[in-house]
């Protein structure tokens, strides 16, 4: 029902969307099998972007780190990041400024029949981290554990970085005893059977964050957004979560989008999906994500914020600011 509904609604307002010459093309990096291609998808197969005065125009990119430099380099006008990124780049003189999108970030995985239970089972153990020692899960999870269990997981655990697929392949192998990874893989691991012993999600709340803080969000010049539809970008996008968060039938349709393996897996990427994409945005949110900010500074120090010790001025697009 909700998905014929949905369905209906987006064909009556089609009939009165602007004409394709009239709208603003806005130009989105994402990557093959990420969230970011589930969302457009749905913005343009039901007619949201249209519908908002915008054409989203997708480009694919292979890694995270392509679509950083094509947004230096105005190739593309928007992608998703975090916001640790975004206040390093103010401060070193960018006018990025990003719009909260998501929630969902992680969580360490292990075998069903390990015996590791919390994060202060992985002492001596060796963690596989995805990406690099500044990660932010990573240093999230080691505040978390320091505030929790009073161990310092630098020093406890033999770490071993890497790509998320390389990680999941020693994990099933046995050659890892758990891994911290990102939320796709970790929701493609639980569909093989391995078990969840802390999402970042949780460590996020344990260190006093309100529950669901969003991490990452949609980052774009904000001199840019001043001439651009952004409020129209956004809405689109807002409306496309909904109804993944709404419809199983949505889920079936996108299946080839997500590389799931099955219907299992799908289920536990729409689950985990969902988790994220519902969240809270305002004052308090935003004095919470200062708050975290100065916690990951501390531990990452100029190496990972650059010039920037305190979250920077305009990092959350204020709409009125352009």
């Amino acid at each position: 029902m909700i998905r014929r509904r949905a369905l209906l609604l987006s064909a009556s307002a089609a009939l009165a969307a602007p004409a394709l010459a009239d709208r603003k093309p806005i130009r989105v990096g994402t990557l093959r099998f990420g969230a970011v291609a589930w969302e457009l998808d749905v913005m343009r197969t039901h007619g949201l972007d249209a519908q908002e005065g915008v054409a989203v125009e997708p480009v694919m990119f292979a890694a995270s780190q392509a679509t950083q430099v094509a947004l230096q380099a105005r190739d593309i006008d928007i992608i998703v990041q975090d916001w640790l990124f975004v206040s390093r780049q103010r401060a070193a003189g960018a006018d990025w400024t990003l719009v909260p999108s998501s929630g969902s970030v992680g969580g360490v995985m292990t075998r069903p029949d390990s015996p590791v239970r919390s994060l202060a089972d992985l002492k001596g153990r060796r963690l596989g981290i995805a990406g690099t020692p500044l990660d932010k899960s990573w240093l999230l999870l080691r505040a978390y554990a320091s505030k929790q269990h009073g161990i310092d997981l630098d020093r406890e655990v033999e770490k071993v970085f890497g790509p998320p697929p390389l990680l999941a392949e020693q994990l099933r192998a046995g050659r890892l005893d758990a891994e911290l990874t990102y939320w796709p893989f970790a929701a493609r691991a639980k569909a093989l059977g391995m078990r969840q012993v802390l999402g970042v999600e949780e460590a996020v709340t344990g260190l006093g964050a309100p529950p669901g803080l969003p991490l990452i969000g949609w980052v774009f010049s904000a001199g840019w957004a001043a001439r651009a539809p952004v409020q129209g970008f956004v809405a689109a996008s807002r409306r496309a979560r909904a109804i993944l968060a709404e419809s199983d039938a949505e889920w079936e349709r996108i299946a080839p989008l997500t590389g799931a393996a099955n219907p299992a897996e799908l289920a536990q990427l729409r689950d985990w999906y969902r988790r994220g994409a519902s969240f809270a945005w305002g004052p308090a949110e935003e004095r919470a994500a200062e708050r975290l900010y100065d916690l990951l500074a501390e531990l990452g120090g100029p190496a990972l914020v650059g010039a920037a010790p305190h979250l920077f001025p305009g990092t959350f697009w204020e709409p009125s600011a352009g």
